[in-house]
């Protein structure tokens, strides 16, 4: 199998038949008004100038679908995430929703017991709150159960009338009723245990936020702190590392507290005291030739075979996996191989020698999959194996989906991705190929492997 994927994205959108078929309809209209302006041309006066004022108008148009495509970006389109958990009927009649709210109120006795007047006489229920003191006032943040009937206008009006300012409130389930000391003390289990599990924890201690981790090299100089962001004063969270790497979370509206701000610090402290590490284990496969492969985890210990690995792959390879030039590879390694950007898996041989390398990489908000297979162990169903696996962890941390960045003619990637049974969509862009693939209904199998429950299989992409 070939080398895969990059740090470029694409947004993959769906495709059908009916699509392709409105499509070559409309190139043979193209076709025939074509040959009709041609005739027009040849035949009428003032041809040149109608050649100029539409060559003209194509290029306006192609300038401004470039910039279009540019300013919207290229990552995956996200998942809708706000319409919440259903409504659910309250033991007395009447339907509920839950929601996580948080305002602002003057810090002054009597203003909680106002606002908390306001939402009874609402009929709504405070089912937990949290305190984060400011410099001025406090941010009270609760998580309720409100009649379905309530609107989201209608309780920020009420919360506004009781004296909160700056109310922000969305759609909440029942993960958001875990204990917060309790969800804490997980959340610093899971990073003890593995260091990859970092970026995921602190994304779910601090809320939907895009959480991104810069290199020592690259790191941008600044104060550690809550530092104001594009979003509004305060929506960006920046923590250094002991090695000089900057992790950095940004919301887009919602500003951090300096509560959020000091678990934010004491989780990361908590992984630099703990040092480097990996989880053991490790798992034997027979590939479809008879060649066994030990596929573990691995990290910035196995730089140095990471490196002599590059050294036994092509420059088509190498070329392929990284989109750029190949004497930059190597300094990918030390990125691709730290904890804190995501998780890697090693393939060895029975001797032990690494023959290939597969990453889960968190790229803020989405999961990326990368493989890199040694040219001698490319299409012996090494990295379907590594894929699987990387797959199963990615649905362990519950993404919604992963993404691969390839070049279409990257059959062993394109065949991996397909090989999963897993919904995917496609999206070539200059030169560029996307591969998404959904994980809704996802469920390994014991040994390993990808089934998908309550999916019809593969789906159709932009191509």
């Amino acid at each position: 199998m070939n080398a895969e994927t990059s740090v470029h994205k694409a947004a993959p959108r769906p495709r059908h038949w009916r699509r392709e078929l409105v499509e070559l309809a409309a190139l043979f209209t193209a076709v025939a008004v074509a040959d009709a302006v041609a005739n027009t041309v040849a035949h009428g006066p003032g041809g040149p100038e109608l050649l100029i004022t539409s060559a003209v108008l194509l290029a306006a148009t192609a300038g401004f679908h470039v910039w279009w495509s540019r300013r919207h970006g290229h990552a995956p389109p996200p998942l809708d995430t706000g319409t919440g958990a259903e409504p659910v009927t309250r033991e007395g009649g009447g339907a509920t929703v839950l929601w996580r709210m948080r305002t602002t109120v003057r810090d002054e006795p009597g203003s909680l017991a106002a606002l908390c007047g306001a939402l009874a006489r609402h009929r709504v229920d405070i089912l937990s709150l949290q305190t984060h003191p400011l410099a001025e006032g406090t941010v009270d943040e609760f998580s309720l159960r409100a009649p379905a009937s309530l609107e989201a206008g209608a309780l920020t009006r009420a919360v506004a009338a009781a004296g909160g300012s700056g109310t922000w409130i969305e759609r909440a389930d029942a993960h958001d009723l875990v204990d917060p000391p309790a969800r804490i003390l997980h959340l610093a289990t899971r990073t003890a245990l593995d260091p990859a599990e970092l970026p995921l924890a602190l994304r779910e201690l601090l809320g939907r936020c895009a959480i991104r981790s810069l290199p020592a090299g690259k790191a941008a100089q600044g104060a550690e702190g809550i530092h104001d962001g594009e979003g509004g004063p305060g929506t960006v969270l920046r923590l250094h590392t002991p090695e000089g790497d900057v992790v950095t979370a940004e919301r887009a509206y919602l500003p951090f507290t300096p509560t959020e701000f000091a678990r934010a610090r004491a989780l990361l402290a908590l992984d630099a005291r703990l040092g480097p590490r990996l989880p053991g284990g490790a798992e034997v496969y027979t590939l479809p030739r008879g060649e066994a492969v030990t596929v573990e985890r691995a990290g910035q210990g196995d730089l140095d075979e990471a490196k002599e690995l590059h050294a036994r792959c092509s420059p088509a390879t190498l070329a392929r996996r990284y989109h750029g030039p190949v004497r930059d590879a190597d300094r990918y390694l030390a990125h691709l191989l730290s904890p804190r950007h995501g998780r890697t898996l090693a393939a060895r041989t029975a001797s032990g020698r690494l023959v290939a390398l597969g990453h889960l990489l968190w790229d803020g908000e989405e999961t990326e999959v990368a493989l890199l297979v040694e040219d001698a162990w490319q299409r012996k169903g090494v990295g379907s194996r590594l894929l699987e696996r990387l797959v199963a962890m990615a649905a362990e941390a519950r993404a919604d989906s992963v993404y691969a960045v390839t070049q279409a003619s990257n059959t062993g990637m394109v065949a991996a991705m397909r090989g999963l049974g897993l919904p995917l969509d496609y999206q070539i862009e200059e030169g560029t190929l996307v591969i998404t693939a959904r994980l809704a209904g996802y469920a390994p199998d014991a040994a390993g492997h990808v089934r998908v429950r309550g999916t019809a299989g593969e789906g159709h992409g932009r191509g």
